[in-house]
């Protein structure tokens, strides 16, 4: 009988322990979800190693809800839309969205992201090809690298 209540116990408190790492990983991401809303200006594109024009990419932004969702604007209009989910505790912080609208509608994209306090760097596969392991963007991996800059709100 001790020893099926030392099991027990035992198996108490590793679920408590699976628990809180469960909480530990909602409340980091949540906390990334918060910082990452608002208005970003893309500065940098970067795709299968070739770099956009200055001018062109300054035509873009994403503006960012707290719950995942996204819109692509060039020059003001929506392109494209959709949600995406994140997990922070991985390393390199990992990210995966899916276009619900516009450019790549239905297609799933994986990526890694960087988030600091005004700027972020997100690097993404396209949709069917691996997440990619780090911020680089080269004819052989075909990986897009974006860089942005939050908006000051007025």
């Amino acid at each position: 009988m001790l020893r099926v209540l030392h099991r027990l116990t035992i198996v108490g408190v590793l679920l408590t322990n699976v628990a809180v790492a469960d909480d530990a990983k909602d409340e980091a991401t949540q906390r990334d979800h918060m910082r990452i809303e608002g208005t970003w200006q893309i500065t940098a594109l970067e795709i299968s190693g070739n770099k956009s024009k200055a001018e062109d990419v300054k035509k873009l932004t994403v503006v960012n809800g707290d719950d995942g969702t996204w819109s692509v604007r060039a020059e003001g209009k929506e392109i494209s839309r959709g949600t995406s989910t994140i997990a922070p505790a991985q390393k390199p912080k990992t990210i995966d969205f899916t276009s619900m609208e516009g450019g790549g509608k239905g297609e799933q994209f994986f990526g890694i992201y960087e988030l600091r306090e005004n700027v972020r760097t997100l690097c993404f596969a396209p949709s069917g090809k691996n997440r990619p392991t780090e911020f680089s963007s080269t004819p052989e991996n075909q990986h897009i690298l974006v860089a942005f800059e939050r908006v000051k709100a007025e």
